[in-house]
């Protein structure tokens, strides 16, 4: 993948982003997801054009089939799982229509919309949301048309407890009746990930679990890792990029959402990104970059204004954003196998991709249990003929790719070790982020409104505004273009 990985990269992935599946299934994709932390700026550096483009329309034909899903994704990603099912159960006796339609500039959500609002015969059975706006899917203004996984034959309670899915990817994924009707195929937790020659030079050991200690892990609080800026700082490096890769640990770990009983609500945590913002720029911690663009990639193949020690994401990042943008495809090229991960000093998730199944699909009982069996293939299998164990070991891409998957289960026999990270087995640390990681703090305007904040934090950061004009302006910016009562 090179750079302009960000053109497709963007719809499905955002931070201030995440990734898309430009791929055209599981075996060749390159990309995992999606995401979402920001999806707003990172869709305001995308190809506007991908969102006047019609969507794709594809069908995995079934011989003998007794009738037809449609589906609806916002990459080939989710369509690609599908195919995988239907290549692998030659029982399976639907044939299948599926409408790709690229997110950028809000463009698969409108699509969406009106879709399921439309209704018909043609109208979506199955369709995923990233972590932009599932919320407005499974529990906001769209949660209407979604379906308990339980109207599917899938029992719910056991199956979740049998795969350990990450319990912040239920809460999002549950409607306001506490039923589950949307679940995602990733575990999105969030690490930190460090360049250990980096490690060495400042800290005298790249070992994880030194650097670990040095930066806080699992603190709650970022005292430590300002030490170790300092540490870091002191010997010409950057401790990260820019400030988008610490708002993305920031926004999740709040305790309280962003919307509270329909009032606007700024979250300390939040507030204090403020304040983290400008002391990143006013003390040389950062390159100043934004995410997704150039600088920011060349950052991460060390070529940028000061070498940079840490970025923080889930194995994604790694996997379709680091690695594509390192510099190379084995160590000694560019900063490949330079890398190595520990836990953050604040959990946090950052993207994903969410299925859910339609109430018209539920309804008719012969569809529903071969929707069903599709929803269980992709969110809920731990066998080892599953998409995601397959996925997990990097069975289903030539390069051998390893993701890390939903079920604990899955990962925990699963082979994480990645020459990436020289080695190290990433699911060690991946698995216990997803714990820590939380959905209750986050609402279906959180696209929206983290773009909003992130501007005026910048602009505060830089010396143009006050922190209280600042604030007064987001406020504003909330009410005028969202509606949402400030007060």
């Amino acid at each position: 993948m090179k750079k302009k990985f960000l053109a497709c990269a963007l719809s499905a992935c955002m931070v201030v982003g995440t990734l898309v599946g430009c791929g055209s299934d599981p075996a060749t994709t390159e990309s995992p997801a999606s995401d979402t932390a920001d999806t707003a700026a990172a869709t305001d550096t995308a190809d506007t054009d991908a969102a006047e483009s019609e969507p794709t329309q594809t069908t995995i034909d079934v011989e003998g089939a007794v009738g037809k899903i449609y589906v609806c994704s916002f990459t080939d990603e989710v369509p690609g799982m599908i195919q995988t099912y239907v290549d692998n159960h030659p029982d399976f006796k639907y044939s299948v229509d599926i409408t790709v339609k690229a997110t950028d500039g809000g463009a698969y959500d409108t699509y969406m919309a009106n879709a399921l609002s439309a209704g018909g015969e043609t109208a979506p059975d199955i369709y995923a949301a990233e972590a932009a706006f599932i919320l407005k899917y499974s529990q906001g203004d769209m949660a209407e048309f979604a379906a308990p996984y339980a109207s599917f034959g899938i029992d719910v309670e056991k199956e979740l407890a049998a795969a350990e899915i990450a319990p912040y990817t239920v809460d999002l994924g549950s409607n306001p009746a506490g039923e589950l009707v949307a679940l995602g195929y990733q575990s999105t937790g969030g690490c930190m990930i460090y360049r250990r020659s980096i490690a060495k030079d400042v800290f005298g050991t790249d070992d994880p679990d030194e650097i670990a200690k040095k930066v806080g892990a699992g603190s709650g609080n970022w005292d430590a890792f300002w030490a170790a800026a300092d540490e870091v700082k002191g010997k010409g490096y950057s401790m990260v990029s820019g400030q988008g890769d610490l708002w993305n640990v920031v926004e999740k770990s709040a305790a309280t959402p962003w919307i509270v009983d329909g009032v606007l609500n700024i979250d300390p945590a939040r507030e204090e990104f403020m304040d983290i913002s400008k002391k990143l720029y006013d003390g040389g911690y950062g390159n100043d970059t934004t995410a997704w663009q150039d600088a920011w990639f060349a950052d991460m193949a060390g070529t940028g204004d000061k070498q940079v020690f840490s970025f923080f994401g889930p194995a994604w990042l790694i996997n379709y954003t680091i690695g594509a943008n390192c510099g190379g495809t084995k160590a000694g090229e560019g900063t490949y196998g330079d890398w190595a991960v520990c836990p953050s000093p604040v959990g946090f998730f950052w993207g994903g991709t969410w299925v859910l199944g339609s109430k018209k699909a539920a309804e008719d009982p012969d569809k529903a249990a071969a929707v069903g069996e599709i929803i269980r293939y992709i969110t809920l299998d731990t066998s080892e003929e599953g998409l995601q164990y397959q996925w997990a070991n990097g069975m289903l891409n030539e390069a051998g790719t390893k993701d890390s998957v939903a079920s604990n289960v899955v990962m925990a026999k699963s082979n994480g070790e990645m020459d990436f990270l020289s080695g190290q087995n990433a699911f060690d640390v991946f698995v216990p982020a997803n714990t820590y990681a939380r959905g209750d703090n986050q609402s279906q305007y959180d696209e929206k409104i983290n773009s909003l904040w992130t501007d005026q934090c910048s602009l505060y950061a830089h010396g143009e505004k006050s922190k209280d004009q600042a604030i007064a302006d987001f406020k504003t910016n909330v009410s005028e273009q969202l509606g949402v009562d400030v007060e």
